[in-house]
């Protein structure tokens, strides 16, 4: 009989390191097919159904529901496949390269722009920084963990990922809510974010005349099955815009010699800001700028649609260069947005609402709604946000 083969955890991508398993598909002596789901799990951005890579008996299965594991531990066992339903399947690797059931994403080209930074002075570290290794460091980030405080146990005082759990856990009896999933990847994106330099604008817009251009798409049978609302206007304006300032999808790159440089991306992936159940996830619509109308709305319609599901893939979450958040829906005028991690320029949207407007010589009720940008001020300045931000304006105000 040959040994056991073992699923391990896949590496999922997107620098995340772990997930949490939410229930098993699966038990013990079951017979399993190759691509029968065996296992939902949930990771920091989306919860996803594996399935199975070999054809056989299950003999184990290594973690229960409730249970986080890191990437690359085992996951579940299967006989030798002497004698299971469905033949034999290649064994599977030590640590499989992407996520099962999705492929690798191609790895898009891109255009160094220029170089603005020089080196900086090297700094002495802080000798009562505590001991750490770079994943516990990264842990204690997500989990909002302070090392210092963390009792260590490890070889020469080090703070291990035992240490860690262990504190966690001591905070979590004393009354507070674990923070996972979702919520973790958000406040670990926003503690990011805030070390970014960024500034805001903002900008009033008559939208009456896309209101009106409102009714008439939802009347054109080309954008059947999709929800047409002002979010569509609004993605549509800004993927015209973008197409004029190249700046807004770049992003700032450090380089190991302490200077830095800003990428140029090739595609706008335009991100949509999604209110779910399991909190704040920003979808990606891939090469928006690429996309008809018609097509750009029935892809922002699926997505939000799956994010509220909870049936997004990681392609899905996956290589936005700028994001559009909507808290018109809320009720709110407007607000000061904080960047997604990696992107230079985020759009918020806030409702329509009447207001008296100075038209011609006349003031009169007209539908407004505030536009507001917040970018990386080390890939834009005033200038080029001001001049992409009326561009949009534009486009939705219906002005030349």
């Amino acid at each position: 009989m040959t040994e056991p083969r073992v699923f391990r955890l896949p590496d999922v991508g997107e620098g995340l390191i772990e997930a949490e398993v939410l229930r098993w598909l699966v038990a013990v002596g079951d017979k399993v097919a190759v691509n029968d789901p065996i296992v939902e799990i949930e990771t920091a951005k989306a919860s996803v159904e594996l399935p199975s890579p070999f054809a056989g008996r299950v003999l184990a299965l290594h973690a229960t529901a409730g249970q986080v594991l890191p990437v690359g531990v085992p996951l579940i066992s299967f006989d030798g496949g002497d004698g299971g339903d469905g033949g034999d399947a290649p064994a599977a690797p030590e640590r499989e390269a992407v996520l099962v059931g999705y492929g690798v994403a191609p790895t898009a080209s891109v255009r160094r722009r220029k170089r603005t930074v020089v080196a900086a002075p090297a700094v002495a570290p802080v000798a009562s920084r505590p001991l750490a290794s770079p994943l516990v460091r990264v842990l204690a980030r997500e989990w909002g963990v302070e090392l210092a405080l963390v009792s260590a146990t490890g070889h020469r005082g080090q703070v291990t990922r035992a240490d860690l759990t262990r504190h966690r856990e001591s905070a979590s009896s004393l009354g507070g809510t674990p923070v996972r999933g979702v919520q973790r990847s958000m406040a670990a994106a926003m503690t990011r974010s805030a070390a970014i330099p960024q500034a805001s604008l903002w900008v009033d817009v008559d939208v009456t005349s896309s209101q009106s251009t409102l009714e008439r798409l939802r009347a054109d049978a080309s954008f059947e099955g999709a929800r047409v609302t002002m979010l569509t206007l609004v993605a549509s304006a800004v993927v015209a815009a973008a197409r004029d300032h190249p700046l807004v999808t770049s992003r700032w790159h450090e380089l190991p010699d302490g200077s830095a440089e800003i990428v140029e991306s090739p595609l706008l992936n335009l991100g949509i800001a999604a209110d779910t159940p399991r909190g704040l996830v920003v979808p990606v619509v891939a090469n928006a700028g690429g996309r008809t109308l018609p097509e750009l709305a029935t892809e922002i319609t699926r997505l939000i649609e799956a994010s509220r599901a909870g049936i997004l893939s990681s392609a899905d979450l996956s290589g936005g260069t700028l994001t559009i958040t909507n808290v018109g829906v809320f009720g709110i005028d407007g607000g000061l947005p904080l960047l997604n991690p990696g992107e230079s320029v985020i759009v918020a949207m806030g409702q329509a609402r009447p207001r008296p407007w100075v038209v011609g010589a006349s003031i009169m009720s007209r539908p407004v709604m505030q536009l507001v940008i917040s970018f990386d001020h080390r890939v834009l300045d005033g200038a080029a946000a001001s001049r992409f931000l009326a561009d949009v304006a534009r486009g939705l105000s219906g002005s030349s």
